[in-house]
């Protein structure tokens, strides 16, 4: 029979716990990374394609749309497209059945907005400019540093967007390089 004394347990304790505590957080921030990543694509995309400025056509792209899940976008993601910001769009994105909501309210003409991932500033940043009724060009930033491009493009009968992503860095575990996601209107 070993014994152990009640100061060798309590300090073996607030190890094991801190090591816990340590690694909770590194999980935590790996995965709120991967969601900021997987919103940014649709963000990125949507925000411009959506934005249409053709009084005709102002309305086409709000609403509720919901994204294709496949190899290249895993997972299901709702987003809800509102207008705010003199022209501009507020995005509103549900993550699946994570809980998370990440908002990006943005003019359309090429400066840097922030997204807030549940309220909060995430660090990253998307750069979305209108090219026309149905394009769009989006920058994304991570604290700064740029780290992929996405072009939107909205169907003529305004019920599909494709987004192309270019991302030229790994972010949260996810792999540099292109990807396309379709999101359908709800």
């Amino acid at each position: 029979m070993v014994f152990v004394s009640k100061a060798a347990r309590a300090s073996s304790t607030a190890m094991t716990t801190g090591q816990d505590s340590r690694l909770a957080i590194a999980s935590v921030e790996g995965f709120m990374a991967r969601i900021v990543l997987r919103g940014i694509a649709c963000a990125a995309v949507l925000i411009g394609a959506l934005g249409l400025e053709n009084s005709a056509h102002a309305q086409a792209g709000l609403g509720t749309w919901v994204r294709q899940a496949g190899p290249q976008a895993p997972g299901q993601i709702t987003m809800t497209v509102e207008a705010c910001c003199d022209g501009g769009r507020r995005l509103t994105y549900q993550l699946g059945d994570t809980g998370h909501v990440m908002i990006v309210e943005s003019p359309f003409d090429g400066r840097e907005v922030p997204v807030l991932l549940d309220g909060k500033p995430s660090g990253e940043t998307m750069a979305i400019k209108r090219l026309d009724d149905h394009h769009t060009f989006t920058v994304l930033r991570m604290n700064g540093k740029e780290f992929g491009t996405s072009k939107a493009s909205l169907s003529p009968d305004g019920k599909t967007i494709t987004v192309e992503n270019d991302f030229i860095a790994s972010l949260g575990g996810n792999p540099a390089g292109k990807r396309t996601e379709v999101w359908v209107r709800k």
